[in-house]
């Protein structure tokens, strides 16, 4: 089953096109920047690079972080996760032989031992190199007769993809296969011989995303696939998703009038019909012919943030309501089992609920607590699941459940460090209206006072911090003494709809206040001091990191801020800024531009105020955030005579890194301009 996410909505425009100009640009002395490959801007980002990559790269500490990510990521005996199809697990791998990637296959009776035979599919580095184009992977679906593949291919890492259809038993593209040109495209398999697809070049939304779904029929030319749903200029976007369920194949259109409502259209006989589900609902699965979603709203006597199963002609039924802080954090269903990962204080644990009887009984799995718990991939097709478990300190493991509801450990990542003199803890500060701000903080056991401490956030889009294994920060920080801090301010989904909400729109700021607030509490039990204390974050974590910066520069020693968004009164026109208006509200509308202004951090920053250095990092592929937030606030504060370093890489998209060597190349950057600006020793 392949659910199309509010992230994965992909933005108007190919890989190379130039950001749409802000509505400042008669103001902004920086405007010029927005111009993403034009020759000036792209003079202005070598001569940063060449002088921020100097400052940084000399010091002996890059090298060694640099080769010690890199090995981590390209080590062999790192878990090969899998998605479950049929009989098969596939999985996309990438290491030093491979640097783009291997898409490969096995049975899922052979993924389950420990070495297991896989058959490559597709060679990305192969292809890159026969059609000379920089290849990035972006996924594939396989057909339900696992015969073909629809696979999506970027280039540089951006959202735009070619699809084209690659044939698993000839390994070569279909001479008849379904093919779409380099697009913000969202496209899935009906049956073997039907795809349905949305795609910008058809026309697309404000936002950027396509609005059109068709059905095109193998065999006919794309100009006579059928519209089976158009959506409205003014939404975010339209995108087909297919169910594959015991009862049948499921296709729906799904208008998303805004980032967090929804319309959904059943698709049959060529028609569309809306289905009677709010539009608050976040559809997850369709299971034993239930829409299965949770509610950011209240409805029909279920409160917001419960899981509901709606169907048609029938009473709509609760599966579950996870009560105060607590969050569903994810839902999917197999061919005869519904998982639910539920947390409560931001500690995971998974369900698997069955239909019977009219009720939704449900067993928690027997996986490890005082972490997450996640899962991993389910079977449309078969009893088969895959779960996981991993914490600050304890390596992921991969659970196998044949369907009993016993999953068993097959796979466990080896120790990336030794954590035996570390511990996680976990905190509360209170923020400015009185909230309660959960925190974990990683540190080494025996501290001799404050140490230098790095902050990391989010703080949106209802995405939850859960506890995860870094290899990063225990080998690069706190394996060398210093502490790793990650924080669940409110704008998230750690406690559900109502958490995310409290940030949301014209209540922003509580964001940076909950941050501010766990700063705050860091250097109040003398775990760091501002000069040690260093935050870090990416895209709304870097809207997040430059917000703070800007409001408390005092309590701050440094700030790493990673394909961020900056200038809040111009994001609109920025990317796929117009499709983020429901979290942050629209600056053309003069109530929530006042709330808009009062933190946008471009606006915001000033000549005369001493700022803690900070370190901008994006890249030129970045087709969705764009690296104009970036460059721009890096110029201004550059200008004001401000301490900045900035790096833009030419590939890897949002991501800012397309694979391995760049992913450790970013991070390297990051960690060791951490350790010099907080005084982090090895």
């Amino acid at each position: 089953m392949r659910v199309i996410m509010c992230f994965a909505l992909m933005l108007l425009g190919i890989a190379g096109a130039a950001a749409v100009p802000s509505e400042n640009n008669a103001k902004d002395p920086y405007a010029w920047l927005e111009d993403v490959h034009g020759a000036k801007p792209l003079a202005w980002v070598a001569a940063q690079n060449k002088l921020s990559l100097g400052k940084l790269k000399a010091d002996p500490r890059y090298d060694a972080n640099y080769r010690s990510v890199l090995a981590v990521l390209d080590a062999p005996d790192r878990i090969a996760y899998a998605a479950l199809d049929h009989g098969f697990a596939y999985n996309f791998w990438q290491d030093a032989r491979n640097p783009k990637g291997v898409w490969r296959r096995t049975s899922i009776a052979d993924y389950r031992n420990k070495s297991p035979k896989w058959d490559v599919l597709l060679d990305l580095d192969a292809l890159a190199k026969r059609e000379k184009e920089n290849w990035v992977w972006k996924g594939a679906e396989v057909s339900p007769s696992q015969g073909r593949a629809l696979v999506m291919l970027s280039r540089g890492g951006g959202d735009a993809v070619v699809v084209r259809e690659f044939d698993l038993e000839s390994r070569k593209w279909a001479a008849d296969g379904f093919s779409l040109p380099e697009a913000k495209t969202d496209i899935t398999w009906l049956d073997d011989d039907t795809v349905l697809f949305a795609t910008a070049k058809d026309g697309a939304t404000t936002s950027g995303y396509g609005r059109i779904v068709r059905q095109w029929k193998r065999g006919t030319p794309i100009a006579r696939a059928a519209t089976l749903y158009e959506g409205r200029a003014e939404d975010v976007g339209t995108s087909p998703v297919v169910f594959h369920t015991r009862q049948g194949a499921v296709a729906l259109a799904m208008r998303s009038v805004s980032f967090f409502q929804t319309e959904y259209f059943r698709l049959e006989n060529g028609k569309a019909r809306k289905l009677p589900l709010p539009l608050s609902a976040d559809l997850k699965a369709v299971f034993d012919g239930a829409y299965v979603a949770t509610l950011r709203e209240d409805f029909g006597g279920f409160k917001k943030g419960s899981l509901v199963a709606f169907r048609e002609g029938a009473p709509n039924q609760l599966i579950l309501d996870p009560g105060p802080r607590a969050s569903i954090e994810s839902a999917s269903a197999g061919r005869d089992t519904l998982y639910v990962t539920v947390t409560k204080n931001v500690i995971g644990a998974v369900h698997a609920f069955t239909a019977k009887d009219g009720g939704w009984p449900d067993k928690v799995l027997p996986l490890p607590g005082n972490g997450s718990a996640e899962i991993v991939a389910t079977n449309d097709y078969g009893p088969e699941a895959l779960f996981g478990f991993e914490n600050y300190l304890t390596p992921s493991t991969l659970y196998f459940d044949g369907g009993n509801d016993q999953p068993k450990p097959i796979k466990a990542l080896p120790p990336r460090f030794d954590a035996t003199g570390m511990v996680t803890q976990q905190f509360e500060a209170i923020s400015k209206d009185g909230t309660k701000i959960p925190y974990f903080v990683t540190r080494p056991k025996v501290l001799h006072g404050p140490a230098p401490t790095i902050l990391y956030g989010y703080g949106g889009f209802e995405v939850s911090l859960t506890p995860s294994y870094s290899a990063n920060a225990g080998r690069l920080w706190v394996g060398k003494g210093g502490i790793y801090v990650v924080a669940n301010i409110r704008g998230g989904g750690e406690f559900g709809p109502a958490w995310h909400e409290a940030a949301e729109k014209l209540h922003r700021q509580r964001a940076f206040d909950d941050f501010a607030a766990v700063a705050d509490d860091l250097i109040k039990r003398k775990l760091t001091t501002p000069k040690q204390l260093g935050i870090m974050g990416g895209s709304n974590g870097g809207l997040l990191v430059s917000t703070v910066m800007t409001q408390i520069p005092e309590k701050l020693g440094a700030v790493v801020c990673q394909v961020p968004l900056i200038d809040m009164l111009a994001y609109t026109h920025i990317g796929a800024g117009a499709s983020w208006i429901g979290e942050y509200g629209d600056p053309a509308n003069p109530k929530e531009r006042a709330a808009i202004l009062a933190y946008s951090p471009y606006q915001n920053v000033k000549k005369n105020v001493k700022y803690p250095p900070v370190f901008f990092v994006t890249a030129t592929s970045d087709d969705r955030v764009t690296p104009v937030h970036a460059r721009k606030m890096a110029a201004k504060m550059e200008a004001q005579g401000h301490e900045v370093l900035f790096y833009e890489n030419t590939d890897g998209g949002h991501a800012a890194a397309a694979d391995h060597r760049q992913a450790a190349e970013m991070w390297a950057l990051s960690y060791v301009y951490l350790a010099q600006k907080l005084g982090l020793r090895d």
